[in-house]
């Protein structure tokens, strides 16, 4: 019976993490990975472009449901508030994502390689907010401050919520926004 490709992409994620955790980020092969995970190193290079992007996968959903979210708001709406609602929108995906993201962050933290590819993907996503906002007809700058300010409320709210999971996603989210607009 044929596995789904979400399957494999799951096992494979699963199997990095593992793997990065018991042996190191520089010491693992995609040929390792794909063993534990139970399928062929071809299978892994179909799903995934190299051992730093398994654990990066779903930044297309995260962007597309963020580009989204500010294409589907109301006219009237600020670009803070644009961008502020392009998170909320995202947060099922973190809080779906939280027991990856936590494993994922421990191990960015210890290898530049991944560092940079982290960059990479939030430069990116930045760049698509950005492209989203100018769409509705907002300045280049004025979209850029707004992705910035937006990013780094989330970022806030986001290592609260990391902290203690208890915590109300949105609500730290929306706390953070207001505390930028006090400042």
């Amino acid at each position: 019976m044929p596995r789904s490709g979400a399957d494999a992409r799951r096992r494979l994620r699963e199997a990095a993490l593992e793997l990065y955790g018991e042996q190191g980020y520089d010491s693992t092969t995609t040929a390792q990975i794909a063993a534990r995970a139970g399928v062929t190193e071809r299978t892994f290079f179909r799903h995934f472009a190299d051992k730093r992007e398994v654990l990066f996968g779903g930044d297309s959903e995260l962007r597309d449901t963020m580009v989204g979210a500010i294409a589907g708001a109301a006219p009237e709406t600020s670009p803070l508030d644009l961008v502020v609602g392009a998170y909320l929108a995202a947060v099922p995906l973190f809080v779906a994502g939280r027991p990856i993201a936590i494993r994922r962050a421990e191990l960015i933290d210890a290898t530049p390689a991944l560092q940079e590819r982290a960059h990479a993907k939030t430069a990116a996503l930045a760049d698509a907010v950005v492209d989203a906002l100018m769409s509705r007809g907002i300045t280049e700058p004025t979209a850029r401050l707004a992705a910035q300010v937006g990013a780094a409320a989330f970022q806030r709210a986001g290592a609260q919520w990391y902290a203690d999971p208890s915590l109300d996603l949105p609500t730290l989210v929306r706390d953070a926004v207001d505390e930028v607009r006090r400042l």
